[in-house]
């Protein structure tokens, strides 16, 4: 509709005043609540190309699109805006568009389409998921969701940094203090008690780093010399030589996360196309910078290690290899991208990763183009912002974290509460039933409230705000869904009478035509989720659109309009409500139950 009203409005310039304007000249915009209308034409650039009053000028392109376009029932203006009433026949055929089309807002990826590969997770394999990873994941995930509904062919992926001195310290520490422990021995998950070992290294080398300062070292020598750094360097030096008791204890302990991962992954509902490994990425990286030193792109200093010059770049200089030739993170990062732009035609590179990597990217793109990678410059780093409790930032080497599995634990658990006290109404099910719809709801508040926030923005996470049936919160919107649904259980089948009136007026139908306006907008509320990588304009737009329905709900009759066209318009119309309101959680990775 706003395409049209744009086009005839360019005609009626030229009709009218014999000028040629473009497009961008004319902004459309939704009709503010206290003018009639439904769509506004902001006509002052026209104004002065007509000289003429602004009133004048209104009146006249006015009655041009009333000629032009039956839709338009009539209009009024006010200074140089022309508010355009749309009838209701119109509305009533878009509703009608919705409800017949199931991926309403929703573009459909063929083969030709191009190819985005979205990074998210990135887990290390000496401890488990956390918060931090649980904003990544989710943001990954929707953001994948959200590109591939706006016409990408999307592939998630996830590198694991499975190798490095971060995993020789978990490894150490087993060896030292683990007396054979083993998940099944001990019963917990295997990225826990990992992540047990990567804490008392952390503790006993504080203890070290302690007991060399009483004895005259300063902190930062004392850092270095400590003995249990020296053993984690040397394991790491081992496992790059390929020492077979390490390689052997790697694979064992590694084996031991990928399967705690896999567990937290299911629960969170996310996936991934392809993983890739840094232990197999950074051989190839290795190979780059090898490469790029025989080519004169970086430069080797007397201690044997390999660096990156980007002073010219208003940079630092970037160490890519380490004295004793092991690897960085850089160099991982510069192998993991050559072999997948081989692996797959990419179009478009984003890496979900938090803002305190933002250097790292900058650095990463310029290495790429210079060792000659077409795709280094195109690169998108998707920076977002870090989340924090009440009581302040993640530590894991100090074991301070929220690990992810406690967490969807406990906001399950406290939906189930909320099923005991009656806010969450469930009585009557069986035991399955109640826990399925705990599962979903707990989870949903938990990914509403992270993903409605501006993604590149820190964060408080509240779980008890975060459950709240009213206000801008997950389980407020899966309530109206299953309010919908109710509904339609109790309407029945419905007859194929008119739905409502098919006069041009606008008269009768204003609630409802409101509420088909808020449909239609989910096109554009996609499209610009897209252009933003921003889920939090998708969770908006949903919580809106519940927020309008259940005003709806409450000041219009649905089961007991006695008008039988209107009544099955309304029921037409809640249903549409339902379908939009489960494509827009679909995008967030959110679930619906029926009831609730």
């Amino acid at each position: 509709m706003q395409t049209k009203i744009v086009n005839n409005i360019i005609s009626a310039v030229k009709s009218l005043y014999g000028a040629e304007i473009d497009a961008s000249v004319i902004q459309i915009q939704k009709t503010k609540k206290e003018f009639e209308g439904h769509l506004t034409a902001v006509l002052f650039p026209i104004v002065k190309i007509a000289r003429k009053a602004p009133a004048q000028v209104c009146a006249e392109i006015g009655e041009y699109l009333t000629k032009e376009m039956p839709e338009i029932a009539r209009y009024n203006a006010v200074g140089g805006y022309l508010n355009l009433v749309i009838g209701n026949r119109y509305w009533l055929s878009k509703l009608d568009e919705i409800t017949a089309n199931p991926n309403f807002g929703i573009k459909q990826p063929t083969d030709n389409s191009p190819l985005m590969m979205v990074e998210y997770s990135s887990p290390n394999t000496n401890k488990p998921l956390h918060l931090g990873h649980v904003r990544n994941n989710l943001l990954g995930w929707s953001i994948a969701q959200i590109q591939e509904a706006n016409g990408w062919r999307v592939v998630k992926t996830n590198i694991v940094n499975d190798r490095g001195i971060h995993i020789c310290k978990s490894m150490l520490a087993w060896q030292k203090w683990g007396n054979g422990a083993t998940p099944e021995s001990t019963g917990k998950k295997g990225d826990h008690l990992i992540g047990d070992y990567y804490v008392l290294f952390d503790k006993h080398y504080r203890a070290q780093i302690k007991n060399l300062m009483t004895q005259g070292m300063d902190e930062e020598t004392a850092k270095k010399e400590a003995p249990l750094i020296k053993e984690a360097q040397e394991m790491l030096l081992k496992w790059e030589q390929g020492d077979k008791d390490i390689r052997i204890l790697w694979e064992t302990m590694n084996s031991w996360v990928y399967q705690g991962f896999d567990e937290t992954y299911k629960q969170m509902g996310v996936s991934f196309d392809k993983i890739y490994y840094e232990s197999q990425t950074y051989k190839e990286g290795k190979k780059e910078v090898e490469r790029g030193l025989q080519e004169g792109l970086f430069y080797r200093r007397e201690d044997g290690s390999v660096w990156a010059d980007l002073t010219k770049d208003g940079l630092d200089e970037k160490l890519l290899l380490r004295k004793d030739g092991t690897s960085v993170y850089m160099t991982q990062d510069i192998g993991t991208a050559k072999l997948r732009f081989e692996d797959y035609p990419i179009d478009r590179m984003v890496y979900v990763v938090g803002n305190e990597q933002e250097y790292h990217f900058k650095v990463l793109s310029i290495l790429l183009d210079r060792l000659g990678f077409r795709f280094g410059k195109d690169l998108v780093h998707f920076s977002y912002g870090m989340v924090e409790l009440p009581n302040g930032k993640m530590k894991s080497r100090e074991g301070t974290v929220v690990d992810a599995d406690d967490l969807m634990a406990e906001m399950i658990s406290e939906a189930r509460n909320l099923s005991e006290d009656k806010a969450l109404r469930i009585e009557g099910m069986s035991e399955k039933e109640q826990n399925e719809i705990a599962r979903v709801v707990g989870l949903g508040a938990l990914k509403y409230f992270i993903l409605k926030v501006d993604p590149r923005k820190n964060m408080l996470f509240n779980p008890e705000e975060s459950i709240d049936f009213n206000g801008n919160t997950g389980p407020f919107i899966q309530y109206c869904y299953a309010r919908i649904k109710s509904v339609l259980r109790k309407a029945g089948p419905t007859s194929n009478s008119e739905s409502g009136p098919t006069s041009n007026s606008e008269s009768g139908l204003q609630r409802e035509v409101a509420l088909i306006q808020q449909l239609l907008a989910f096109e554009d509320a996609v499209r610009q989720a897209g252009q933003d990588f921003s889920p939090a304009v998708i969770a908006n737009y949903a919580y809106e659109l519940a927020k309008q329905y259940n005003q709806f709900y409450h000041d219009c009759s649905i089961l007991g309009e006695q008008d039988s066209n209107i009544r099955n318009l309304r029921l037409e119309l809640s249903a549409a409500v339902a379908q939009v309101i489960k494509t827009a959680l679909r995008l967030l990775g959110i679930e619906t139950v029926e009831r609730m």
